[in-house]
């Protein structure tokens, strides 16, 4: 039997800034209909960034959604068309003042598949250069420089939670072996 389901009706309840949300009313695999509820979201970069002494560029910024600062990898979403590398350069230069000049993608993925159609890449940028710092109007952003065994070590505690930064980190701890 096939897994897949059938897309019948669908209809838009929010058209905002970044995101829409829509409601599809679709065919199960079984032939009943079922509903399904979709945030259809750009997708977005990460960028694990390690400067020559080894320590990864860390953003702490307040996220409003679960009301806290939080500690994590550069990030931002993608334009529309706009080419995932492309968008990791200009996000490590806005929100940090950082340039890199080896980049490589270390993995991609689905955020929340469950809900919505956000695809992330996770970019490793080597051989820095600082550069000027140009933040859009509506962040509010520190930057800091941290070992990447003390941001490993942060993943334990519970003081790096968000899971870019979780996937990025961990893999790229991974290949560096």
């Amino acid at each position: 039997m096939s897994l897949k389901e059938k897309r019948l009706a669908s209809e838009y309840v929010f058209r905002g800034k970044i995101l829409r949300v829509r409601v599809d009313t679709v065919l199960l695999p079984d032939g009943r209909t079922g509903s399904r509820e979709v945030v259809e979201y750009a997708g977005a970069v990460a960028v694990v960034a390690l400067d020559a002494l080894g320590r990864v560029v860390l953003v702490r910024q307040y996220r409003y959604p679960v009301g806290e600062e939080l500690l994590e990898i550069p990030a931002g979403k993608l334009e529309a068309g706009e080419d995932p590398l492309a968008c990791a350069r200009r996000e490590l230069l806005e929100e940090t003042g950082f340039a890199a000049r080896d980049w490589r993608l270390v993995c991609s993925y689905y955020s929340t598949p469950g809900f919505t159609s956000e695809r992330m890449y996770v970019f490793l940028a080597t051989e820095l250069k600082a550069k000027e710092v140009s933040a859009d109007a509506d962040e509010f952003i520190e930057v800091e420089l941290v070992p990447l065994e003390e941001a490993l070590a942060m993943i334990s505690e519970g003081t790096i939670r968000d899971g870019k930064s979780l996937v990025g980190l961990l893999t790229v701890a991974r290949e560096m072996g």
